[in-house]
C-alpha cells in the first residue's frame, strides 16, 4: 500500500517564507505590542495616582508590583494550560483578560481595587508571552528562526515607548484613565485574532486535526501535493512528555531547566534593577537628571538593538554561544560603567548593557521555545519566564537597598554585574544533547525531505 508521508518538522524547518509567515507574524506582534503597552501604562499614569489617591513612594512601588506578581502566575498557569488547550485558545483567553482588566482598572475608586485588578491584568500580560512565542516559533523557517521571534518581541519596546509616547501627549489634556480607556483595543480586536491567527500546527499534528493541519500545510507550501491518503507525522519522541511540568525534568532535562531559571531570574533582576534605578545611580555617579533620563533612553535601544542584532547572529551561529558571550559583555560594560569615560564611550557602555538584558531576555525566550519539544514548548518557557519574575520583582528592591548602604558607585556597578556573570555560566552549562534539536538529529527522520512519497506501509 503507497501512502503520502510529510513530516511536520521538516516541513516547516526547510520551508520558504510565505505571505501566510507574514501574517503570524503580524498577528503575534501586534499581540506582543498592546501586551507591552499594558505593562507600562502603570508607569504612565503614577504621577496623577500619587497625587488622587496620596500615595508614599513605598506604597506606588507595592501598587505596581502587583502586576508583576500576576505575570509570574500568570506565565506558569498559561504557559502549562497552553501545551494542553492549544496555543491560539490561550492566547485568546490572555488578550481578554489583560486587555478586560487593564480597561476596568479606570473605573478603581482607590488603591486596593486598583491594585486587584493590576494583578489580574498581570495575569494575562505574563501569560500570552511564552504562548505568542512559541507559536511564533513553531512557524518560523529554522533559517530565520531566531531572527523572526526577535523581531516580533522588539514590539514589546514598542509597546512600552507607544505608551510612553500617547501619556506624554493625551494625559495632560485627558486625565490618567485615558490610557487605560485605550486598552479595550485588543478585546475589541478577538474576532480578527481568532479568524487570522493559526493554532500550532504541531499542535493540530498532535491531536490528529487532519482538516485544519492539510490548510495550514497548504498554505505554508502552496506546491506541496496533498491526497486522501496523506499522513502528517513530527520526528520528535513525546513519549515521557504527556504531563508538561513532569516533563521539564525527565529525559535528562532536569538540570538544563535549572540553568534556565537561573539565567532567567538573573537577567531580569538585572533589566529591572537598571530600569527603575539607572538614573539615579547615574545621578550618584555625577551626572544630570536631565543626562540620567538620556541614559535609560540609550539603555532601551540598545536593548532593541541586541534584541534584532543577537537573534540574527543565533541564527549564523548557535544561540548558546550568543547568549553566554552577551552576558559577558553586559557585565564587563556595567563594570566599566563606575568609571568616569567620555560621553560616547558612556553612551555605547549603557547600550551594550541594555542590549546584554533586554535583548538577552528576549534571545532567552528563543532558546528556552527551540530546546523544548512542542509538547511542552509552553510550560518550559511558561515556568522559567514565572521563575524570571521573582528576579523582576526582587531586583528593584535589592537595587534599593544597596544605594542605602552609600557604597561607592562602582561597588553599586559591580554588585549589579555579577547577575551577569551567574547567567553567562547558566546559560553555558545548558545540555544542547538534551535539546530537540540534539535528538532529532541524532534519530533517524522519516525521510530526508518533507515528503516522503511512496513509502511501504
Amino acid at each position: 500500500m503507497q501512502s503520502n508521508k510529510i513530516n511536520i518538522n521538516t516541513l516547516i524547518d526547510e520551508a520558504k517564507f510565505t505571505p501566510f509567515h507574514w501574517g503570524v507574524l503580524f498577528w503575534c506582534l501586534m499581540i506582543i505590542i498592546f501586551d507591552g503597552y499594558d505593562l507600562v501604562i502603570y508607569g504612565v499614569a503614577l504621577p496623577l495616582l500619587m497625587q488622587e489617591w496620596a500615595l508614599s513612594a513605598v506604597q506606588a512601588g507595592l501598587l505596581a508590583s502587583t502586576a508583576l506578581f500576576g505575570m509570574m502566575f500568570g506565565a506558569m498557569t498559561f504557559g502549562t494550560l497552553s501545551d494542553k488547550l492549544g496555543r491560539k485558545k490561550t492566547i485568546m483567553i490572555c488578550v481578554a483578560i489583560f486587555s478586560g482588566f487593564t480597561f476596568l482598572g479606570a473605573f478603581a475608586s482607590n488603591p486596593v481595587e486598583f491594585g486587584i485588578l493590576r494583578f489580574l491584568a498581570g495575569l494575562g500580560i505574563g501569560g500570552v508571552m511564552p504562548n505568542v512565542v512559541a507559536l511564533m516559533t513553531e512557524y518560523a523557517p529554522k533559517r530565520i528562526r531566531s531572527t523572526l521571534v526577535a523581531l516580533m518581541f522588539s514590539g514589546y519596546a514598542i509597546g512600552g515607548m507607544t505608551s510612553a509616547l500617547l501619556g506624554a501627549w493625551l494625559v495632560p489634556e485627558f486625565g490618567w484613565k485615558i490610557m487605560f480607556y485605550i486598552a479595550i483595543i485588543p478585546l475589541v480586536a478577538l474576532p480578527l485574532i481568532w479568524k487570522f491567527l493559526p493554532e500550532s500546527l504541531m499542535y493540530l499534528t498532535n491531536k490528529k486535526e487532519i482538516e485544519q493541519t492539510r490548510s495550514i500545510v497548504q498554505k505554508i507550501s502552496p506546491s506541496q501535493q496533498l491526497n486522501g491518503d496523506t499522513e502528517f507525522v513530527l520526528n520528535e519522541v513525546t513519549k515521557g512528555d504527556e504531563a508538561p511540568v513532569k516533563a521539564l525534568f525527565q529525559q535528562g532535562r532536569m538540570f538544563s531547566t535549572f540553568m534556565f531559571w537561573i539565567a532567567f531570574f538573573m537577567c531580569l533582576l538585572m533589566v529591572y534593577a537598571l530600569g527603575s534605578w539607572l538614573p539615579k545611580l547615574m545621578i550618584q555617579a555625577g551626572y544630570s537628571l536631565g543626562a540620567s533620563m538620556i541614559f535609560l533612553f540609550a539603555l532601551n535601544i540598545g536593548g532593541m538593538i541586541g534584541a534584532i542584532g543577537g537573534g540574527a547572529l543565533a541564527d549564523r551561529f548557535h544561540i548558546k554561544k550568543v547568549l553566554t558571550i552577551m552576558f559577558i559583555c553586559g557585565a564587563a560594560a556595567l563594570i566599566l560603567l563606575g568609571f568616569n569615560s567620555p560621553q560616547i564611550v558612556l553612551y555605547t557602555l549603557i547600550a551594550v548593557a541594555g542590549a546584554a538584558t533586554i535583548g538577552s531576555q528576549i534571545l532567552l525566550y528563543t532558546f528556552v521555545a527551540q530546546y523544548y519539544p512542542s509538547t511542552v514548548r509552553s510550560t518550559g518557557m511558561g515556568w522559567a519566564s514565572g521563575i524570571g519574575r521573582i528576579g523582576a520583582i526582587v531586583g528593584p528592591v535589592l537595587t534599593g537597598a544597596l544605594l542605602t548602604m552609600n557604597l561607592p558607585h562602582q561597588m553599586n556597578f559591580f554588585a549589579i554585574a555579577i547577575p551577569g556573570v551567574i547567567a553567562a555560566l547558566a546559560i553555558f552549562m545548558v545540555n544542547l544533547k538534551t535539546s530537540v534539536e540534539a535528538k532529532a538529529a541524532a534519530e533517524p527522520a522519516v525521510e530526508s525531505n518533507p515528503v516522503a512519497q511512496k513509502a511501504t506501509q
